[in-house]
């Protein structure tokens, strides 16, 4: 069967980019894939469930416009299809002299990506986090917080009910290019089968430079997962925080640090931190894949990262094997927690893309051919972002028509 466009990725982005594909081209026939038995089992499914405001992000970059338009949509589209949402605001506490300059500095950038932010001193944080020791904080009253997976699979539904086609259990094993189409190898229980699409679309996330490489286009990136470990507060905690709380982060550090966050749930977790994972899908410490390790130390940009981030490397590794060092993370700005309170939940896996220069890639990166169009990086916020990104991607392709 002819295809006019193939999805490769049941995640919040390929479902998103889907669905508005549809929606706008109702006469257009449109298949997404996904290779596990449930759509958005990874990235989507394991993060924090944060409606960021786009506090960190450089003014003028994807990252940026993306989450500012995104933020705004995902709430939207909550109202409009009755999903639990809460807009708790979020807290960036200061408890030092160092942190505070740092604090004023991300409240210029703030205002440069025009998000609405308030600086509060010592005692007005008091006031509003009792349980929270700071000497100033920057509070940002759009951030929220939702389930993602609920998102995506209203979007999903949405998707189906205009004509759109899901395969879920569908693996793809190869793909070939063509000048009028690409051919589209897939493995699923039922065997092995063969599709044509006029134009393919990859947001493959976690397996995005192998997609990208199996097209023989040029990829100067590799995809490293770094594994984000959370634990839970036990239920007496559940009311410790009115807001989300997140330190001020290090501009030396690759990462944003251990914070709190309240879930949709009433529940709220602690974390992440970032340790470099030895299986692209492997949640659980002990998870190793060889192949995954080879991608990984083959990769001449991954030594070039570490020799410049070995430090917050064994840090992050110690923190991880050690509790107590996680949580005196936590206890910087949040004093009362104790070590009984952290319960273990399964980790998330952040899919960064590196440079062979070993710099990281903090905006999102597309890579493209006559007939395809990759996703290769779609860092945090991309949940949020992930209505205008779809929006961006079918603007894009459409001028390729």
């Amino acid at each position: 069967m002819l295809y006019d466009y193939v999805i490769i990725g049941g995640g919040i982005v390929g479902i998103s980019t889907a669905w508005q594909l549809q929606t706008l081209n109702p006469e257009t026939s449109v298949l997404l894939l996904e290779k596990e038995d449930r759509l958005g089992q990874h990235q989507t499914g394991h993060n924090s469930g944060v409606i960021h405001a786009g506090v960190y992000y450089t003014p003028g970059s994807l990252k940026a416009d993306f989450c500012r338009r995104g933020a705004s949509a995902t709430i939207e589209f909550c109202k409009t299809h009755n999903i639990d949402f809460e807009q708790c605001g979020k807290l960036l506490v200061a408890t030092d002299r160092e942190e505070y300059h740092r604090m004023l500095a991300l409240a210029e950038r703030c205002r440069e990506n025009e998000i609405k932010v308030e600086l509060i001193d010592a005692n007005e944080l008091l006031e509003r986090e009792p349980m929270i020791s700071g000497v100033a904080a920057i509070y940002v009253p759009e951030t929220g917080i939702v389930n993602y997976r609920k998102i995506a699979e209203t979007m999903a539904k949405l998707f189906t009910e205009a004509g759109g086609d899901i395969r879920i259990g569908h693996k793809v094993t190869g793909l070939t290019e063509n000048n009028d189409h690409v051919r589209v190898d897939i493995h699923s229980k039922a065997g092995h089968l063969s599709i044509k699409s006029k134009f393919l679309i990859a947001c493959a996330g976690l397996a995005a430079d192998r997609v990208a490489s199996s097209m023989k286009l040029p990829v100067d990136f590799r995809i490293i997962p770094f594994r984000g470990e959370y634990y839970r507060l036990s239920s007496r905690c559940n009311n410790i925080v009115n807001h989300l709380i997140y330190p001020i982060p290090d501009p030396d550090l690759p990462f944003l640090g251990v914070h709190l966050t309240r879930m949709i749930d009433g529940s709220i977790t602690i974390g992440p931190n970032a340790v470099l994972g030895f299986k692209r899908e492997g949640y659980d410490k002990f998870n190793f894949n060889l192949r995954d390790c080879w991608d990984t130390f083959s990769f001449p940009g991954f030594w070039k990262l570490a020799r410049k981030n070995w430090h917050s490397a064994k840090e992050e590794f110690r923190n991880s094997w050690e509790k107590e060092r996680y949580l005196k993370q936590a206890q910087k700005y949040c004093p009362q927690l104790e070590i009984s309170d952290l319960e273990s939940i399964p980790a998330g896996i952040r899919a960064q893309a590196v440079l062979s220069d070993g710099s990281l890639v903090h905006d999102f990166l597309f890579v493209e051919s006559k007939r395809s169009l990759h996703v290769c990086n779609a860092p945090s916020p991309a949940a949020t972002s992930a209505i205008p990104i779809g929006k961006y991607i079918c603007e894009l392709v459409s001028k390729d028509d």
